[in-house]
């Protein structure tokens, strides 16, 4: 199902984001809009917004700025998603798009879903399926409810197919297509190979370091559990890792200042990282800490071993594959020493990284 004998387009393919790794994944899908001459504009709905950090991120990904800003920022949760819902549904009123992408779990998704289907377009979910089985996680109901709205369910793994399936989704409108985690580290791989500075910057050699990221309101927000999360990465140290370096994300600058919680001098805070810097900083790790979704993916893409500080993830092939593993604080050191046992060889269970392409042989038959 190639692309060049398509005929006259109607509409065009509206592509929402509003998060940092919604800009990183939504990437190689505007790259290949591009290269295939797709009619495409995109949406930033300003869930995270940081000029300068945004600017970085579309930057290091050759991305242009996105078409629309609708600039709506930190609201309480309901009230976010009512405000993206009616300037999205404004953008989509102007422009009429055929199709409108989302991609993941966040209230940018959910909010492009529903105005999406409501303005009488198709939607399609790119990261469709995943599942935590755990409905106290926001990011679960908005997962669950985009996937029940969209016309086309792009599932990165058979995993997430059978999730859906179990849910009663039509099997015609789930494409297993890989997850485009794998496009961008397979593309970025080679830049941060090169050219990133970051480990002059820190003083930092390749494998004897550890990475640290939190940012999950269950994990931030209460000081007791971040004291003893960061207490017990704190003595994970070891000759041969003698440092862990915390790119810090301001919800969770703004809880350690809040509660005086004292950094155990085995870390070292640092600001939140552009995409490559990061990506660099993640490939030498000798392993990562992390609550994080997307990084579970990218430590298991770049074969560096992840320990995931949460009870629950929507991310199991990771786990099936020996690339990570669950951990409380009173397992952390436990976890640590499982997973530096392991050998880096498993598979990489997120595809071969042309999940963009998949998903555009079937968007482009809609238009």
């Amino acid at each position: 199902m190639r692309h060049h004998h398509m005929k006259t387009t109607r509409g065009s393919i509206a592509i929402v984001l509003g998060t940092r790794p919604e800009i990183i994944k939504c990437a190689p899908i505007i790259d290949e809009c591009r290269r295939r001459a797709l009619p495409f504009f995109v949406v930033h709905t300003g869930q995270h917004y940081t000029a300068e950090l945004d600017a970085v991120f579309f930057r290091d990904l050759h991305l242009d700025l996105p078409k629309y800003n609708l600039g709506i920022g930190s609201l309480p949760a309901g009230k976010m998603i009512g405000a993206m819902i009616s300037g999205l549904s404004d953008v989509f009123a102007r422009e009429n798009p055929r199709v409108v992408l989302v991609e993941g779990d966040t209230n940018s998704v959910l909010a492009g879903a529903v105005a999406g289907h409501a303005s009488g377009s198709l939607v399609g979910h790119v990261e469709a399926g995943l599942r935590s089985f755990d409905r106290a996680m926001p990011e679960e109901i908005n997962r669950i409810m985009t996937d029940s709205v969209s016309d086309m369910l792009f599932a990165p793994t058979k995993e997430a197919r059978v999730n859906l399936i179990h849910e009663g989704i039509h099997r015609k409108k789930i494409i297993v297509v890989g997850n485009s985690i794998a496009d961008v580290v397979r593309r970025a791989k080679g830049i941060v190979d090169t050219h990133s500075p970051i480990l002059v910057q820190y003083g930092l050699v390749r494998r004897r370091y550890a990475v640290l990221t939190l940012h999950r309101p269950s994990n931030v927000d209460d000081p007791l559990r971040l004291m003893s999360l960061m207490r017990a990465v704190g003595h994970v140290s070891s000759p041969e890792m003698k440092r862990i370096i915390f790119p810090m994300h301001p919800r969770t600058h703004a809880c350690l200042k809040r509660s005086g919680i004292s950094v155990p001098p085995a870390v070292t805070c640092i600001d939140p990282l552009g995409y490559l810097d990061f990506l660099a900083l993640a490939s030498n790790a000798r392993i990562i800490y992390t609550d994080s979704g997307g990084i579970q993916e990218e430590a298991c893409v770049l074969r560096v071993p992840c320990v995931t500080l949460r009870d629950s993830t929507e991310r199991p092939e990771t786990i099936a594959v020996g690339a990570n593993i669950l951990a409380r604080p009173a397992t952390v050191s436990r976890a640590t020493r499982h997973m530096l046992a392991r050998r880096r060889v498993w598979k990489n269970p997120f595809g071969d990284g042309h999940t963009a392409e998949r998903i555009l042989d079937v968007v482009s038959t809609y238009l």
